[in-house]
C-alpha cells in the first residue's frame, strides 16, 4: 500500500493537498490520531483486493501495489500524539509500508496575512497567545515531523492553484520505487527555497540582464541561450555540477529518499538559473526515471 503523512504549520494548505490525493483517488484522514494509524494500516491491508473492473481507481491502486491512504497530522494533535508519530511512521516503514511524510510551510509573515484574510482562528492561539506566538509554538510542536519529511514545500509564493499541480507532480507523479528529482530555478533575491537539498550559485556567471534586449526574456529563450553559451564558463558551471551530482546522486538514491531537489540560483532567477536547470533536466532525464523542473519566479 501506499501511505502519505500530509504534515506542517496551520495556514500553509495542507487541506488543498490533501483534497488534490482524494481528487485522484487516495482515502484521506485528516487529523487522525498517530496512535491509530497502525490499526488503520491493519485494517486496511486485510480488505480484500479491489474488483478493478468495478472501481474506476482500480487500475491506479493496482499500479501502485495495493490502497492508497493519505493521512493530515498537525497542532491539532495532541502533543504526546504528535510525539511519537515520528517512531509510529518508522515502524511502519519497517513492515513494508510505503509511507511519505510531505510537510508544508510557509514564511510566517504569510501565514499571518493568511489568517488576517480569512478571520480564521489558530488552533493554538487564544485570549493569552496572540498569532505569531501560536505559529511559533506550532513549529516546535511539529518540529519531529519536519526533520523526518521526505519532501518539504514552501507554500509562501504558491497559489492554491500551483500548490495542487506541485502536489500532483511531485507525490503523485512519484509512483514508482525510484527517487522523483527535482530541478528548480529561484533568484537570490527572492530567498533560497526552503526545500532545497542542493543548492548551486551561478551568480558568477555572466548575466543577461545587463544586455538591453535580453532583459525582458528569459532563460527559455534562444537568444539568451546562445548568449550564456557563447560563455565558456557557463559550460565549465554545467561540467562541474553534472559531475557532483553523477557521483552523489546514486547516493542518495541508495539511502531510500523518494525526492530530492535540486535548487539552482542566480539573481532574479529569470535567466542563468532557468537555462542551467534546462540544461541539467535533459542530462539526467536519461539516468532517472522521475525528473521534474520548476522555474519558481516564472510562477509568480
Amino acid at each position: 500500500m501506499r501511505l502519505v503523512i500530509i504534515s506542517g504549520r496551520s495556514g500553509s494548505g495542507k487541506s488543498s493537498a490533501l483534497q488534490l490525493l482524494e481528487d485522484v483517488g487516495y482515502n484521506c484522514i485528516d487529523n487522525l490520531p498517530a496512535s491509530l494509524l497502525p490499526e488503520l494500516v491493519r485494517r486496511v491491508r486485510e480488505q480484500p483486493p479491489v474488483d478493478n473492473s468495478q472501481n474506476a481507481l482500480g487500475s491506479s491502486q493496482s499500479a501502485l501495489g495495493g490502497p492508497r491512504l493519505a493521512l493530515g497530522i498537525d497542532a491539532r494533535n495532541l502533543w504526546q500524539d504528535v510525539q511519537q508519530a515520528p517512531r509510529v511512521i518508522e515502524s511502519l516503514r519497517a513492515s513494508g509500508v510505503k509511507c511519505d511524510v510531505i510537510y508544508l510551510d510557509a514564511r510566517s509573515p504569510v501565514l499571518v496575512q493568511r489568517f488576517s484574510e480569512t478571520r480564521r482562528k489558530h488552533p493554538l492561539s487564544d485570549n493569552r497567545t496572540h498569532l505569531l506566538e501560536a505559529l511559533n509554538r506550532e513549529k516546535e510542536l511539529l518540529a519531529p515531523l519536519s526533520a523526518m519529511a521526505d519532501l518539504v514545500i514552501d507554500t509562501s509564493s504558491l497559489s492554491l492553484h500551483q500548490l495542487r499541480d506541485l502536489v500532483k507532480t511531485r507525490v503523485v507523479g512519484n509512483s514508482s520505487d525510484g527517487m522523483a528529482i527535482l530541478f528548480q530555478s529561484f533568484g537570490f533575491k527572492h530567498g533560497v527555497p526552503v526545500d532545497a537539498d542542493l543548492v548551486f550559485d551561478l551568480r558568477c556567471l555572466p548575466n543577461p540582464y545587463w544586455v538591453a534586449e535580453l532583459r525582458q526574456k528569459t532563460g527559455l529563450d534562444p537568444e539568451v541561450v546562445e548568449f550564456l553559451r557563447t560563455h565558456p564558463e557557463t559550460d565549465d558551471m554545467e561540467r562541474d555540477i553534472t559531475q557532483f551530482l553523477e557521483r552523489w546522486l546514486p547516493s542518495y538514491q541508495k539511502s531510500n529518499r523518494s525526492y530530492t531537489c535540486i535548487s539552482v540560483g542566480c539573481t532574479g532567477g529569470r535567466h542563468r538559473s532557468v537555462y542551467m536547470v534546462e540544461q541539467l533536466a535533459k542530462t539526467f532525464a536519461s539516468q532517472f526515471d522521475n525528473v521534474q523542473i520548476r522555474h519558481r519566479e516564472q510562477q509568480k
